[in-house]
């Protein structure tokens, strides 16, 4: 549920309208080769979790595996891309729940309100996390039952077109539609505090990725079949406007309060988890002392969900969401790139760790050994494809990111 939770927010209802202007009708083709990497990206993460049983998620593989530097890019790529992610959430909450003209203000004061409410100590359980995932789900059936049953749908393009924007715009597409995928990191940074971590947390992972890649395919297929490519391309809140074009205008109502209620709750969730990822390099030197600082009297990391809530303010006054999307996938795509890394260079799949995770996970040679490659350059392809603007922000503030810390450890 967490996992699921995770995955289907903010990116299933925003993710379709950049997707489409990148892809065309190609933009299902584009999902298929994000499922592909965000799977490898998944038995990556899963066995590095088998491995480790201990929250921090990749910035702690990284550092057990390969050394300091590699695990303080993987948190930093993280902390960027994550960043981005709130962003844009905050965005699809707004384009969602705010009428036009009001909606970029809307997006910075959810992000303050709920920077508010994460300082009070309040995070999400998981069985808030069941209660959003069935809200979410809800309105996604409604958008599937008005794809089907269209009054004057556009209609499925030719096949023809699939691939009329050419490899690279399908894989551009297939970049931007990767932050939709990306939540179930989340699921490998609760291991202590699950019950048989290296079962548990690999099973979940694939678990809700499958259910995710089924249900994304079902409402891409109405975005396509009620909007066209060109419809889809030009929407702001695609599956409102697929519900509208269908003629279920009293239906709207469902599946703005979903889109609000994932897009709230992943954005409350991911505003603790990158101010506690945060807390958790500033302890270890990886990002200045005084973020380290804890709230004496609420035990929550102040200073450091502070930084990022106004650093995600910042974003939304001055981004719009396709350019939140890319920057966001961008860094998330080269934390994932060094998970491979330290599966094939860390030695994870020998000795006592490859035999945890070649019984539970992967019985075949062949996925511990070409799984992980696969992966790696899916990451590297797709963000070298991403929008020219979001690759060029995301790597240099990762690169300033890795400069700065190397300034700090010499002073």
């Amino acid at each position: 549920m967490v996992g699921l939770a995770a995955m289907l927010g903010a990116g299933v209802f925003s993710v379709w309208a950049p997707a489409a202007q990148a892809a065309g009708a190609g933009l299902l083709v584009g999902l298929v080769v994000a499922g592909a990497v965000a799977w490898a990206n998944a038995t990556s993460t899963a066995r590095l979790a088998a491995a480790h049983p201990v929250a921090g998620g990749v910035y702690a593989y990284g550092r057990a595996e390969l050394g300091p530097w590699w695990g303080f890019t993987a948190g930093w790529a993280f902390v960027v891309g994550k960043t981005a992610s709130c962003a844009a959430m905050a965005l699809t909450f707004a384009a969602y729940a705010a009428p036009a003209g009001w909606q970029r203000p809307v997006a910075v004061g959810a992000v303050l309100l709920l920077l508010g409410v994460d300082l009070l100590g309040v995070t999400r359980t998981a069985r808030l996390a069941r209660v959003l995932v069935v809200l979410v789900l809800a309105s996604l059936t409604v958008v599937a039952a008005a794809g089907t049953w269209a009054d004057e749908p556009a209609g499925l393009p030719p096949a023809g077109d699939v691939l009329a924007a050419g490899p690279l715009g399908v894989l551009q597409a297939a970049g931007l539609m990767f932050f939709a995928f990306a939540g179930y990191a989340r699921v490998a940074t609760l291991g202590e505090e699950v019950r048989d971590p290296a079962r548990a947390i690999p099973r979940a992972i694939a678990i809700a990725l499958v259910v995710v890649l089924l249900v994304y395919t079902i409402v891409g297929i109405a975005v396509l079949h009620v909007l066209g490519p060109e419809g889809a391309a030009a929407s702001r809140a695609p599956l409102a406007d697929v519900v509208a074009a269908a003629g279920w205008d009293t239906a709207g109502p469902v599946v703005r309060v979903g889109a609000a209620a994932g897009s709230l709750g992943a954005l409350l969730a991911l505003l603790a988890g990158v101010g506690r990822t945060v807390l958790a390099m500033a302890r270890e030197h990886d990002l200045p002392g005084a973020l380290a600082a804890v709230d004496a009297r609420r035990g929550t990391p102040s200073r450091a969900t502070t930084a990022v809530g106004l650093t995600v303010a910042v974003l939304v006054a001055t981004l719009d969401l396709r350019g939140a999307i890319g920057f966001s996938s961008a860094g998330v795509l080269l934390y994932y790139a060094v998970a491979h890394v330290a599966v094939l260079r860390g030695g994870t799949w020998r000795g006592r760790a490859a035999h945890a995770v070649g019984t539970r996970l992967a019985p075949g040679t062949w996925a511990v050994r070409v799984l992980p490659v696969a992966g790696l350059l899916g990451c590297l392809v797709l963000v070298a494809t991403l929008p020219p603007t979001a690759v060029l922000a995301g790597v240099g503030v990762v690169a300033v990111g890795v400069v700065g810390r190397l300034v700090l450890r010499r002073r």
